[in-house]
């Protein structure tokens, strides 16, 4: 699908310069239509590039607000100094000879930011971040400042009158504009969703490239297209042998299952650099994770052993909740709220996952899909979803707290899992959000992680009835502790502030990920 956008552009942009001679250029600029093309085109293709790096740098350092803060604020940067440059040199070296040749070393460098993000990412996964972003803030930054030097200098060319001053730079800033919204739209709602990154980036570079050898050929030379062609060809080798680091690239994720090597069915599924779920195939009733045993210790301490429960699931991951509830409480029904496609067709294919009366698998957000149910219809309600590490803020907020209290029925729980270090300042903020809307709540930890030197997974319990806590504990079997007092609560949240739609930082509040 890129390939055939590029395509149709590349050969608007071909016609264009095969109808003019370098002397008739010299003499009058550039027509009209190829001027728009140009300006469209480089314009759509760093928007393209900066939605791609996005996607490129999640296996490494997550999907958070402030990683794709930090990208956009590259790309920006790139197009704002990219700008001043290619007016600069518009105005002191003639742009018929640096066009072609711009279009085509950006296109080069293009073909280079994926095995640069990749491999710099293998050779320092589990260490320093800051490299990776590094890698990939120079791949990006230097294409996209190439490429944003072309509306300028077409610009320039366009300027036969100082009469019409205005209106060819209005025309053309305009088509740029386009050409931004065109790219981040098709990127973000067709590319993506289509095809992986590598053949999006495979064919961006190609079709820049192309273009600008055109270009180049047609107002220099060949000669003048010889050592970019090189680099492309270079860097499009590169490309095709990068590592691959998913197995499966998912319109949110980078997505692989791994074998337990010590465990002969058991399965992990990663979600970018994260373990995010843990099956065993053969035994339903296995858990790995200290979060999920917790969990299971809170719903056990509710409900009698095979006593069938009514469960709702914002969060899919590996569903190991709905398994281990059909294998421990038959006849519960499972209602799973999952955003990512991709990572239920990885639960059916590889995980063994199969929709039925017992297991509901939705595609959707989960704040849409806990508003559409009717009150009083679930027994539980677990939260266990994410975006990295952190949980997505819309589903943080007492707005949507709030909507699980109605959904949930009078004696039933509400579950969920927090991930915070440090000091802690999300979950404190969290677990005050909670406790605005629901009478009894309680928190599952491992005491050492409540010292603030630690951290980790964090359980937040939570009913409009008093909670079982003596069997609850009993069931947590010194794996955990629980605290239930309301006092000691509110001295732990301090002055932690409340989630609400209109004001919840969460990024900014998690603690990072220790490395």
């Amino acid at each position: 699908m890129p390939c055939a956008v590029g395509e149709f552009v590349l050969v608007g942009v071909v016609d264009r310069v095969a109808r003019v001679s370098e002397t008739e250029v010299a003499v009058r600029g550039i027509g009209d239509k190829l001027a728009i093309a140009l300006a469209l085109g480089s314009s759509a293709a760093v928007l393209v590039l900066e939605l791609v790096s996005l996607r490129l740098v999640a296996p490494y350092l997550g999907l958070t607000l402030e990683t794709n803060t930090a990208i956009i604020g590259v790309a920006l940067t790139a197009i704002a100094l990219g700008a001043a440059l290619g007016g600069r040199f518009a105005d002191t070296v003639s742009p018929i000879k640096t066009l072609g040749p711009l279009i085509l070393v950006g296109g080069a460098l293009v073909m280079l930011v994926l095995p640069i993000v990749r491999w710099t990412g293998e050779a320092v996964r589990g260490g320093s971040a800051n490299t990776v972003f590094l890698a990939v803030a120079v791949a990006l930054f230097v294409p996209a400042a190439l490429l944003s030097a072309v509306t300028p200098m077409v610009t320039k060319l366009r300027l036969s009158t100082l009469a019409k001053t205005g209106t060819v730079v209005g025309r053309l800033s305009a088509w740029a504009t386009a050409g931004a919204i065109a790219g981040t739209v098709l990127t973000g709602f067709v590319f993506i969703a289509q095809v992986p990154t590598s053949i999006i980036v495979l064919c961006l570079g190609g079709v820049l490239v192309v273009s600008g050898a055109v270009l180049t050929i047609v107002l220099r030379g060949m000669k003048a297209a010889t050592r970019p062609l090189v680099l492309a060809l270079i860097g499009t080798g590169l490309t095709l042998l990068a590592p691959r680091p998913c197995e499966v690239e998912t319109a949110y994720h980078c997505a692989r299952v791994v074998e337990d090597p010590n465990r002969a069915s058991g399965r992990i599924l990663y979600l970018d650099q994260l373990r995010h779920s843990y099956v065993d195939l053969a035994d339903p009733t296995y858990l790995e994770f200290d979060y999920i045993k917790d969990f299971a210790a809170a719903i056990d301490s509710k409900w009698a052993a095979r006593e069938p429960v009514d469960a709702l699931h914002v969060g899919g991951g590996g569903l190991t909740m709905p398994r281990w509830l059909s294998a421990t409480h038959p006849g519960s029904r499972s209602k799973v709220y999952e955003i990512d496609p991709g990572v239920i067709e990885v639960d059916k294919l590889e995980l063994g996952a199969q929709p039925g009366p017992e297991l509901d698998l939705q595609i959707g957000d989960g704040r849409l899909g806990v508003r559409s149910e009717p009150a009083d219809s679930w027994d539980l309600i677990v939260m266990d979803a994410f975006g990295g590490v952190a949980v997505p803020w819309h589903l943080t907020t007492r707005e949507i707290v709030a909507d699980v209290r109605r959904v949930l029925r009078p004696d039933g729980i509400y579950a969920v899992n927090v991930i915070d270090f440090g000091p802690q300042d999300f979950l404190k903020a969290e677990l005050r959000t909670v406790m605005a809307e629901f009478p009894h709540v309680g928190l599952v930890s491992k005491p050492v992680n409540l010292t603030g030197q630690h951290g980790g997974n964090f359980v937040l319990v939570a009913s409009d009835q008093p909670l079982p806590a003596d069997l609850l504990e009993s069931n947590l079997g010194g794996r955990s502790e629980l605290i239930v007092d309301p006092v000691r609560l509110r001295e732990y949240v301090g002055d932690a502030p409340l989630l609400v739609d209109d004001y919840a930082p969460v990024d900014q509040l998690l603690t990072p990920f220790p490395s």
